[in-house]
């Protein structure tokens, strides 16, 4: 399974993205996408997952209410709309996916894509 992210930029705080995250290759084996980020000096985190089969979605508390994700299973494709950024969004975002049903811990990710870099300026 292969991941290509894109979508990443340089926005001011209260700006909007959209990240997406098309996957390739044996997609039948994959459960879940996920987005994880890592912010500078920071550890890698969760921020939202969607299951490939039910549309199931989850997200940390950190981007409730603010990031939406949404899939096209047609084009193989998982979106991350990014509404109402804080600086302390900033971080590289990467799109992973899982073998896992409803995975939302890094260890349950078994394929990752490159990462692509968030900056919101104040």
């Amino acid at each position: 399974v292969q991941l290509q992210a894109s979508g990443g930029g340089l926005v001011q705080a209260g700006g909007s993205l959209r990240l997406s995250c098309v996957t390739s290759g044996r997609t039948f084996s994959i459960y879940t996408i996920g987005w994880f980020r890592q912010g500078p000096g920071k550890e890698r985190e969760f921020v939202a997952a969607i299951s490939w089969n039910d549309g199931t979605r989850y997200y940390a508390d950190s981007v409730k209410g603010r990031f939406t994700i949404s899939k096209d299973n047609v084009e193989n494709t998982v979106y991350l709309q990014m509404n109402s950024l804080k600086r302390e969004d900033t971080a590289v975002y990467t799109c992973a996916a899982s073998g896992y049903i409803y995975a939302r811990s890094l260890s349950d990710y078994h394929y990752w894509g490159q990462g692509t870099q968030v900056t919101v300026s104040s």
